[in-house]
């Protein structure tokens, strides 16, 4: 962890109500994001650092307006200087969802109770001011896994087949999201804050929103329910599935939605954690791969993603699927 405070922030603090505070480094995510926890007295605050030019403050923050001017909780933005990456928010805890679970797994139904109703009541707002979750998108982020994961793995594979096989599977979908809701994107249990700990039923608090886009409901769906980072069984995925339909009435071809971009949002996190492990020397996330092919397989096995099922059989070697995701250099 690199604990060396950003450059230029004795003067951001200067202009804020925090100079003088202390400063903790806290362990960053898999971007190239910082975070420190300020303390001044019984108060706190977070300060993000997002360098420029490898990070951009300006979609978070339009994101975090956005959730509060439409009654999500997403944090107070305290100050900003966009040019120099740093922006201080309100200080959420240090309780997410995760955790609370690991610790008390007999809340694990309510606490996935409570992110299901956050986000439907996210997507039965009108859709954000944000670019389109459109093919393009989809298409790019799939090719995650035949840029980063094959050749990690030494296979040699069709790139031409596997951008045709989504095109043919993701077809019908972009028909049917063309209103959209807004997607956050990474809604899942280390970016959802208990922000009444002890309290089942509390309010909760959203983070990591920055990339958020327009697109289909299921999105956000997958991500919660098939999640890279914590086992969530099969059974509570479908209670979850249920009381979101209840909520939403989402249609009958949502499964079949759900299912492709279950595939296609797993594809893309095998390529991102094998980039992350070769590009940027973070081989934890390797350990979460072999979830992320299981769940994968779940979704492979819908008939809606038979182009890409063919795909996989023609390019992947079975072995490499059941066991940990392929050994990669």
């Amino acid at each position: 962890m690199n604990a060396a405070l950003p450059e230029g922030l004795d003067s951001f603090l200067g202009d804020t109500r925090w100079d003088g505070a202390e400063i903790v480094p806290l362990v960053g995510d898999a971007s190239f994001r910082r975070y420190f926890r300020l303390r001044m007295g019984n108060r706190s605050a977070m300060l993000m650092h997002a360098p420029p030019p490898e990070e951009d403050t300006g979609p978070f923050l339009h994101v975090a307006r956005w959730l509060s001017e439409n009654g999500m909780r997403g944090p107070e933005i305290l100050g900003a200087r966009p040019e120099q990456g740093l922006v201080l928010i309100e200080d959420f805890g240090d309780q997410r969802m995760k955790e609370w679970i690991d610790d008390h797994p007999e809340d694990e139904e309510a606490i996935y109770a409570g992110a299901i109703d956050a986000l439907a009541a996210l997507q039965a707002l009108p859709p954000g001011p944000f670019d389109p979750y459109d093919m393009a998108v989809y298409q790019r982020e799939a090719a995650l896994f035949v840029e980063w994961y094959c050749p990690a793995a030494g296979l040699s594979v069709d790139e031409a087949g596997w951008r045709a096989a989504w095109e043919e599977t993701l077809a019908p979908l972009i028909e049917r999201q063309q209103s959209g809701v807004t997607v956050l994107r990474d809604y899942h249990a280390e970016n959802v804050m208990l922000l009444d700990p002890g309290k089942v039923n509390g309010a909760q608090g959203l983070i990591d929103f920055q990339d958020a886009l327009v697109g289909h409901p299921a999105y956000d769906l997958v991500s919660l329910l098939q999640d890279a980072r914590r086992d969530v069984s099969e059974s509570l995925e479908r209670t979850m599935l249920g009381r979101y339909r209840a909520a939403c009435d989402p249609g009958p071809d949502f499964e079949a939605d759900y299912a492709r971009l279950g595939a296609q949002r797993n594809a893309k996190i095998v390529g991102i954690f094998t980039r992350l492990h070769i590009r940027d020397a973070k081989p934890r996330y390797l350990r979460m791969i072999p979830r992320v092919w299981k769940a994968m397989e779940r979704d492979l096995a819908h008939e809606a993603l038979a182009p890409v099922a063919r795909w996989f059989a023609e390019n992947i070697p079975q072995h490499l699927r059941d066991a940990d995701g392929g050994e990669i250099a």
